[in-house]
């Protein structure tokens, strides 16, 4: 009778460790709202990163509501990712919602158009590392170069990768981002930004994480092994060592 309590003791502390390991897995929110353009890569975007997550241990969830920008919502999650949204998507309120976010902890990944969206929110700009400019008039082919060869986000790509895309210019940077992925110019026509053209970065910024690629505009692009290791180790970066938020550090204050 002993040994068949002690083993229904064990079998329930085990369940009573999963549960906890379950409850602390990293949960991640895939954003998509589009006002302007609509990437029709936006669903294999989803789905790879969908498929990541199950393949490596987070959560994910996706939305086109900007209605889950509130203080109560978005602390659910350890990374928020900005898949190529456009235009302005979020409201006072949930931009303050958003910045108190990142503020008391959080991770954000933005991929293609999202810095082509909240032009006008130069706080959304830092946090992403630039805003978009423009882009010659169709995806092509062209060499990006990579910046940082010991990166978990760039150390599986060849040192000049050729890829077709949609190649992104750019204003506004920020200075202090530690840059991986930069465009070889020589190879495309309608880049303006010379030698240096960054196109991959991640930064600390006023107390959460980013991480930022300019690629991804067409679907293929998300069937790519290299590009999903791109993204995964965005994605793995801004989640950090999922802690929970702390709203103390906050600084912006909610807006009604």
């Amino acid at each position: 009778m002993k040994k068949i309590v002690s083993l229904l003791l064990a079998f329930l502390l085990g369940v009573s460790g999963l549960s906890v390991a379950q409850s602390s897995k990293p949960k991640v929110l895939i954003f998509s709202k589009t006002l302007r353009y609509y990437h029709e890569s936006i669903p294999d975007g989803i789905a790879a990163i969908t498929h990541m997550g199950q393949q490596h241990g987070f959560d994910v969830d996706t939305t086109k509501n900007a209605d889950f920008f509130t203080d109560n919502t978005l602390k659910k999650y350890a990374a928020i990712i900005w898949l190529s949204t456009t235009g302005d998507v979020l409201n006072p309120a949930q931009q303050a919602a958003f910045e108190r976010y990142i503020q008391a902890g959080g991770g954000y990944v933005g991929i293609h158009s999202a810095s082509a969206s909240e032009k006008d929110w130069e706080w959304f700009g830092q946090l992403t590392g630039a805003v978009f400019v423009n882009h010659p008039p169709d995806p092509v082919e062209g060499v990006v170069r990579v910046a940082d060869a010991k990166d978990p986000s760039t150390r599986q790509l060849p040192k000049r990768w050729k890829r077709k895309d949609e190649w992104y210019n750019f204003k506004k940077r920020m200075t202090d981002v530690h840059v991986l992925l930069t465009a070889d110019e020589r190879t495309y026509q309608g880049g303006t930004e010379g030698a240096y053209h960054p196109l991959a970065w991640k930064h600390q910024f006023d107390g959460g994480r980013s991480f930022y690629t300019a690629l991804g505009h067409l679907g293929e692009a998300y069937q790519d092994p290299l590009f999903q290791q791109h993204i995964l180790a965005g994605i793995q970066y801004s989640i950090g060592k999922n802690e929970p938020l702390d709203y103390t550090k906050a600084k912006t204050v909610q807006v009604p």
